[in-house]
């Protein structure tokens, strides 16, 4: 069967779902909260109020945005991969349990739950041979021979 045979563009799937999860990041998360500047990060950091931490709203809200817009490009890139997974991990964790926590229902924190579980699986899984972190760990590999 023609699905069976499609296991060996794995890696093009790992890019695939890399470039186009991390580019959303980027562009539609991290961007518009990166410059909406500390009023928006204020806000965006009382999320962590759900987690029982009250303290220092606009760190934690700028936090997310970094996380958001580097940890989109770092993963669209593959470099640093899984530090750029577990940030982003934290991330929607902290999304998931605002929007459950204000009462929100399943399809409104939905996005939220989705991306956590892609996230552990990409880590998990890792970045595939199209990445920057397989490139430099095989050139780093052959250089030591």
């Amino acid at each position: 069967m023609v699905l069976n045979r499609l296991e060996k563009y794995g890696d093009w799937g790992l890019l695939i779902a890399r470039v186009g999860v991390g580019l959303m990041f980027v562009f539609v998360h991290g961007e518009p909260k990166l410059m909406g500047g500390p009023e928006r990060w204020a806000k965006l950091g009382t999320a962590m109020e759900y987690l029982g931490i009250g303290f220092a709203p606009t760190f934690w809200g700028f936090m997310a945005a970094i996380a958001e817009f580097f940890g989109g490009l770092l993963l669209a890139l593959g470099l640093f991969f899984r530090p750029a997974c577990l940030g982003l991990i934290a991330t929607m964790f902290v999304a998931a349990a605002m929007h459950l926590g204000r009462g929100d229902t399943m399809v409104q924190s939905s996005h939220a739950i989705e991306n956590f579980f892609f996230l552990i699986g990409l880590l998990l899984v890792g970045p595939g041979k199209f990445s920057l972190d397989y490139f430099l760990t095989q050139r780093r590999n052959s250089s030591s021979k």
